[in-house]
This record gives C-alpha cells, sequence and structure tokens, in this order.
C-alpha cells in the first residue's frame, strides 16, 4: 500500500464500537448482534451486513418521530465490519453499563439493537423555542454513538447547587435523572445579528451529565425533523 494511504488503514478491532479518527464510526458486527443506525449514515462495510430501513420495531416504537423522509433509523444485521458517518460530525462512543441517557434525535448515530429505548418530546421546551425538541433516551449495558458539531465539552452538573443552561441548539445528550426546564433570558428583539437561540436555554439541575457540541446550527435539527 503506498506509505501515505498506510496511515488511513483500518485498526485492529478492540471493541465493538470505536472511532476511526474522529469523524467515523467502526462496528464489528456480528450475528444475533444487531444493530440500529441513522438512515443514510453508511459509508463503507466489509462482509456481509443487511440492511432494513424504518423496521417494525421503529415504527412501532417511533411512532410519533415521523418527518417527511419517514423515522430516520435503519436495523443492521450481519457480520462484518461497518463503518458510520454524519457529514463530517464528530463521533462520541459511549459503553453503558447498567445505566441511560437521553439524546437528542439529531445526535444519535447508532446504538445495540438489544438495548432499551423510547422517543418522546421534551416538555416545557416548545413555548419557548416555538418548535419541539425531540429526545431518545437508551438504556441497558450495550454500545451507544453520539454525533457532535466538533469536539464537545460535558458538564457535570452535580458539582455545584446552580442550574446549567444550555442553548437547545448546541445540546447532544443528557442524563435522564436530571431535572430539565425552559428558560427566557431576554426578549428575542433584542438580538441583533443572531437567531433567536440566546433567547432561551434548556435550565438542569440535579445529578448528572449534559453534552453540549459546538455548534448553534439548527440546520440539522430543522431538516430531520420538518
Amino acid at each position: 500500500m503506498n506509505q501515505q494511504l498506510a496511515g488511513f488503514a483500518p485498526t485492529p478491532v478492540t471493541a465493538r464500537m470505536e472511532n476511526h479518527g474522529r469523524t467515523m464510526l467502526k462496528v464489528a458486527m456480528t450475528s444475533g448482534q444487531d444493530l440500529f443506525a441513522r438512515t443514510g449514515s453508511m459509508v463503507a462495510y466489509e462482509g456481509f451486513v443487511q440492511y432494513e430501513p424504518n423496521p417494525p420495531a421503529v415504527r412501532q416504537i417511533a411512532g410519533q418521530w415521523v418527518t417527511g423522509e419517514g423515522t430516520p433509523i435503519m436495523k443492521c444485521a450481519g457480520d462484518g465490519l461497518l463503518y458510520l458517518a454524519d457529514y463530517g460530525a464528530d463521533v462520541v462512543v459511549i459503553n453503558l453499563n447498567n445505566d441511560s441517557i437521553s439524546v437528542n434525535g439529531t445526535n444519535l448515530l447508532a446504538f445495540d439493537a438489544h438495548l432499551q429505548w423510547g422517543v418522546e418530546k421534551v416538555k416545557g421546551l416548545a413555548k419557548f423555542a416555538g418548535q419541539g425538541l425531540w429526545n431518545v433516551t437508551v438504556g441497558g449495558t450495550g454500545w451507544v454513538a453520539l454525533t457532535s458539531r466538533g469536539t464537545p465539552i460535558v458538564v457535570d452538573c452535580g458539582r455545584g447547587e446552580d442550574e446549567t443552561y444550555v442553548d437547545p441548539d448546541a445540546l447532544v445528550a443528557w442524563s435522564p435523572g436530571l431535572k430539565v426546564k425552559g428558560k427566557r433570558s431576554f426578549k428575542a428583539s433584542s438580538l441583533v445579528g443572531r437567531g433567536s437561540g440566546e433567547a432561551y436555554q434548556m435550565a438542569f439541575s440535579g445529578q448528572g451529565l449534559v453534552v453540549v457540541q459546538p455548534s448553534e446550527d439548527s440546520t440539522d435539527r430543522l431538516r430531520i425533523q420538518g
């Protein structure tokens, strides 16, 4: 192999899910260990891997998470190596150990199909934002991959008594045990040269983590949710 290209070759498999660089996910596929992944996220695969868009299990659980494109989840099954990406976004791999995480629907890239999961609308935000925000809660023991528009920061809400405030367009994920409420900071009409993102935030309190991306671009959220 050309020496310049050799540095980008796949590394030996060490886990079910792992990063290949910052912006690509490598999944070790094995028969009987199916995967749910964002529709259209497959960029390459080795071996024998089959795909089923919008499978019945997804339609049953995520019946309300529908846009003109349909529910944006596909089922992947087979043996081999599967590579996933989302328009060059950073990929964050999490190994849940009898734990759970609540993920912004637009930041969920893939997760083990055996994990328990459900889709719901974040309450108390629509009156501030003028739009809904969907989250997917994934729990159990297994692997989850998230995307972030840039390297994220993880804020530990349990370090102090103050609430943690996050722009909804920058929110990636949070611990389901946290209390969430909407907060308006100042009138949207006072903003000049920006969108209305800073006019409202999501306030988190309690014990847990919040994952925030260094981007407030809501284009992807609007594209998926219509």
